[in-house]
């Protein structure tokens, strides 16, 4: 616990000297400015010049509100927040060095708070399969998130990255506009405990071939090492306690459908570290009748569909108007708990003419539970000799869960939007007893 509290403190009290200095170089105008890219301004042209030499620092925020209006597992009306706090920096090493077509990033971050699904909405036996408070997860401590290196080749047809990221930076990726987890970012490392999502970073590599300006392949290659979740190890970079590799392949067109981008991605990934059967033995048994170790897999697969496209404009201007964006996910259902996931979102950017940078979302999810694992819960049950849900000792029952999303994006700023939102949540965790949730939400991202 102390290393914890010195760790965030020590973040916080760095982003807080830093945000004050460079405020203070600010000129008066360009500090908090609607028109600036940045809370702090262009620094009196200092950033500007920075950006041109190759060193382009970043520093956001990312805060969730969620409050229980009603249903829920645990009707006692409360809210919760949670935080993400990014400092970092994008290096054209180019600009910096002469060395031709090559990039870096680092990238630190900072999460606190705690998650209104975790404490109202779901059965703490069975807990939620997404979570209305996307930014919470993966420990309360400083992490490095990004430590890469970029070259591009023969004319930039081959892109090669090396270092320490994840998976969903590159493969499956997917905004993050959304507060509810089933519409933001890549869902397949929601689903999967093997693909590990931002914040945390593993050691990688992923090469990129494009094919046309419109189409290009790509391949990774991620070490799959759960150590790296655990407290404290927020910046390990050793091998140990590595369990194998997950290799994800993908193709991804951005076509332009009369003018409009779009981007269709198709992928498939393959996990080499060893996994659990969810209802088998060794011997092909039911492990929870026959009290024998669940069987290990030697490894575990998946498959995906992202596809967005923007269907309207308004007025002539390309900036605003109507997208869709639907999302699908299938997993190995021999060792996934979730065997299927779908989405489907729509925004329309600039509703108002007054508000032309606000945006309003709407997004619908589904999450399926593989049926082994609502088998594996009932042989449990039968085996303790209980079947009454309100028992301790009962395994709840999932299937399926449903969330539901509607946002106002306030675009207050050029660098601050807000986003009220509404969720509701039918059986939370896929537990048909757990009544539906509607949740209030507010989330504030902030660029530095």
């Amino acid at each position: 616990m102390k290393k914890r509290h010195v760790n965030t403190r020590l973040f916080c009290q760095l982003s807080a000297a830093a945000t004050l200095v460079l405020a203070g170089n600010a000129m008066a105008a360009d500090a908090f400015s609607a028109d600036s890219k940045w809370m702090t301004g262009d620094w009196g042209g200092e950033r500007t010049k920075l950006i041109e030499q190759g060193i382009d620092i970043k520093a956001d925020y990312v805060g969730e509100v969620g409050g229980n209006l009603g249903g829920g597992f645990n009707h006692d009306k409360t809210a919760r927040y949670s935080d993400q706090f990014g400092l970092g920096a994008a290096l054209d090493l180019q600009k910096l060095w002469g060395w031709d077509n090559t990039q870096a990033k680092i990238q630190l971050t900072n999460r606190n708070g705690q998650n209104i699904s975790n404490d109202r909405v779901g059965d703490p036996r069975a807990g939620t399969l997404s979570s209305s408070m996307e930014v919470y997860g993966r420990g309360h401590m400083v992490r490095l998130t990004q430590l890469w290196i970029q070259h591009q080749f023969f004319d930039n047809k081959l892109d090669v990255k090396a270092g320490y990221f994840g998976e969903g930076e590159d493969f499956n990726t997917f905004p993050c506009d959304f507060q509810n987890l089933s519409f933001c970012g890549s869902q397949v490392g929601n689903y999967v405990n093997t693909w590990f999502n931002w914040p945390v970073s593993q050691a990688a590599i992923r090469v990129k071939y494009n094919i046309t300006p419109e189409l290009y392949a790509q391949i990774g290659a991620y070490n799959q090492n759960p150590s790296q979740l655990e407290h404290g190890n927020g910046f390990k970079l050793s091998g140990s306690g590595t369990k194998g590799t997950v290799l994800p392949v993908e193709l991804v067109w951005s076509p332009k459908v009369n003018d409009l981008p779009g981007e269709y991605r198709v992928g498939y990934y393959k996990s080499a570290a060893p996994a659990n059967d969810v209802l088998k033995d060794a011997n092909g048994g039911n492990a929870a009748t026959t009290g024998q170790p669940y069987r290990v897999h030697d490894s575990k697969h998946g498959y995906w569909f992202v596809a967005q496209q923007q269907l309207t404009s308004h007025n002539g201007d390309a900036s605003r108007g109507l997208n869709i964006a639907a999302n699908a996910t299938f997993h190995d259902k021999a060792t996934n708990l979730v065997d299927n996931y779908q989405s489907l979102m729509f925004v329309y950017k600039g509703p108002f003419d007054a508000r032309p940078k606000d945006d309003v979302g709407i997004g619908f999810a589904r999450i399926h539970v593989n049926e082994d694992v609502r088998k594996n819960a009932e042989l449990q049950n039968a085996a303790l000799g209980v079947s009454d849900y309100n028992d301790p000792l009962f395994s709840p029952l999932r299937n399926t869960e449903y969330n539901y999303e509607i946002n106002y994006g306030f675009h207050v700023t050029n660098w601050l939007t807000v986003r009220p939102n509404l969720q509701y949540v039918t059986h939370p965790g896929g537990v048909n007893q757990v009544d539906n949730a509607v949740v209030a939400g507010l989330k504030i991202q902030s660029v530095f």
